[in-house]
This record gives C-alpha cells, structure tokens and sequence, in this order.
C-alpha cells in the first residue's frame, strides 16, 4: 500500500490555477510536519511548502504568495492551491513527511503553457 497518493494536477494556462491533494494511509498527518516538494526536468526536487503540526506554513520564495499548503486532519490529507501559476512552475508534484522516511509515491504532473 502506497502511503501518500497525489492527485490533481494537470495541464493550465499561465495565470490559472490548480488544487493539488495528497491522501495519506497508514501515516497519521496531524502527527508530521508535511510538505509539497516538486521537481522539474533535469532539476533537482525542491520543497515548496511545508506545514507544521501547528498548522504553520513555510513558502519557497519562488511560490510565496501564490501557493497555500493546508491540511484536513479529518481525511488525513494535505493539499496544495496553486494560483497564478507560471511556465516555471511545470514538474511533477509530490507530497512527504519531513522528519520521517517515507518512500516517495508517484507524484502528480502540472504543466503550464505560457
């Protein structure tokens, strides 16, 4: 069983927007600090988002207020709203755990034409 299932993504217009989600089993969310980490191609991943137990949320300058990372512990799933998106925001998108080992799942694409 894959712990973390991303979903979401897909193809938009620069300036529009996607809402990413990542469905965890067997791994309590309430209980981890989480992030949205994204990789483009030929780069290496990055952490875009992260939230805290208590919900405080970290940006990467590059997505600062256009990104919002939250969390809904009832359905122990985190998401990713993403506005204003911009060609340089195109990889794939995945989810995680920052402070524990947690095998990667398969990522979701966003692509964004210009």
């Amino acid at each position: 069983q894959v712990p973390l299932v991303e979903s979401g993504g897909g193809l938009v217009q620069a300036g529009g927007s996607l809402r990413l989600s990542c469905a965890a089993s067997g791994i309590k969310l309430s209980n981890n600090v989480m992030g949205w980490y994204r990789q483009a191609p030929g780069k290496q991943r990055e952490l875009v988002a992260s939230i805290t137990i208590g919900d405080r949320t970290n940006y990467a300058d590059s997505v600062k207020g256009r990104f919002t990372i939250s969390r809904d512990n009832a359905k122990n799933t985190v998401y990713l709203q993403m506005n204003s998106l911009k060609p340089e925001d195109t990889a794939v998108y995945y989810c995680s755990a920052l402070y524990i080992q947690v095998p990667w799942g398969q990522g979701t694409q966003v692509t964004v034409s210009s």
